[in-house]
């Protein structure tokens, strides 16, 4: 499959690291959003992220100038009529994804595969809601996309082997290493981590130690490079709490149940990194 132009919907943390991590290997991005000032920030951090690349010289001045003139950041999802591949990367809320797929199966030329970034929807309910659910595929980036080299790619029931394997393909060149996963909620990364998250929120609910001193821990003890509720707060609290939430409710499991003090941080606006504090407290940068 002939790859050149990938469209990107959403221009939160994550979809503006998947267009870095785009433009970095050659291929011209779309990135749409509904809002332009997160347009104009994800322009930002895009460029932001090549003049580090430019200052560390892994990449030179005009590398960096060709990378900036390969992308196309508009609000309008007709933008994507021309693209051939798409990867949906919009907030972690299933009524809003099968919403953004029914508009992408409209506008994405037929033939393209849509992708999506979903950290723990089902790949099948998404699909199902599209007239190509041959041609929808889980692609879930780890968090930060243009330093993690782990790519979930995931199989619907109705995933062909063709999108399977272009999607396969096409993860390889963008410098990751894609990793087969088949369609269950939270895949596997999220399946494992999640619950160690929520256990290290209900540690510090409990009151068994500071939220510095569980990731301490962690981080000493178990060679992670960050801690728990470091990590939580990087991922971003709502996101943790959507998918725990879309864990407890597909496995009927409760050991999935959120903890109730997560609940609270969110419900009072404490998102993590992107609120300027989460389980941490951080300044502006």
């Amino acid at each position: 499959m002939d790859i050149s132009r990938i469209a990107v919907l959403g221009a939160g943390q994550m979809g503006s690291g998947i267009a870095q991590v785009c433009l970095m290997n050659g291929y011209e991005v779309i990135l749409n959003d509904v809002s332009e000032e997160t347009l104009e920030r994800a322009r930002a951090s895009v460029g932001k992220g090549l003049d580090i690349l430019v200052r560390k010289e892994k990449i030179a001045p005009a590398d960096r100038d060709r990378m900036l003139a390969g992308l196309t950041a508009s609000k309008d999802i007709l933008e994507f009529s021309s693209c051939d591949f798409a990867i949906e990367a919009a907030t972690e809320k299933e009524e809003i994804k099968l919403s953004l797929f029914r508009r992408l199966d409209e506008v994405v030329p037929p033939g393209a595969i849509l992708a999506t970034n979903t950290s723990s929807i089902s790949i099948t309910k998404i699909a199902a809601v599209t007239k190509r659910p041959g041609a929808v595929v889980g692609m879930h980036f780890m968090n930060p996309p243009p330093l993690m080299k782990l790519v979930e790619v995931i199989r619907g029931v109705q995933t062909s082997p063709e999108t399977f394997d272009a999607t396969m393909e096409l993860a390889r060149k963008l410098g990751k290493e894609p990793v087969p996963v088949n369609d269950s909620p939270g895949f596997i990364a999220n399946r494992i981590l999640m619950p160690m998250i929520n256990e290290a929120v209900f540690a510090l609910l409990e009151g068994v130690g500071k939220a510095e001193d569980i990731d301490a821990i962690m981080r000493m003890g178990a060679n992670h490079p960050m801690g728990p509720l470091a990590l939580a707060d990087l991922i971003g609290l709502d996101t943790v709490l959507e998918i725990l939430n879309v864990l407890h409710r597909e496995m009927g499991d409760p050991k999935y149940r959120p903890c109730p003090l997560l609940r609270k941080y969110v419900d009072a606006g404490y998102l993590g990194r992107k609120a300027g504090r989460g389980f941490h407290a951080y300044g502006k940068e």
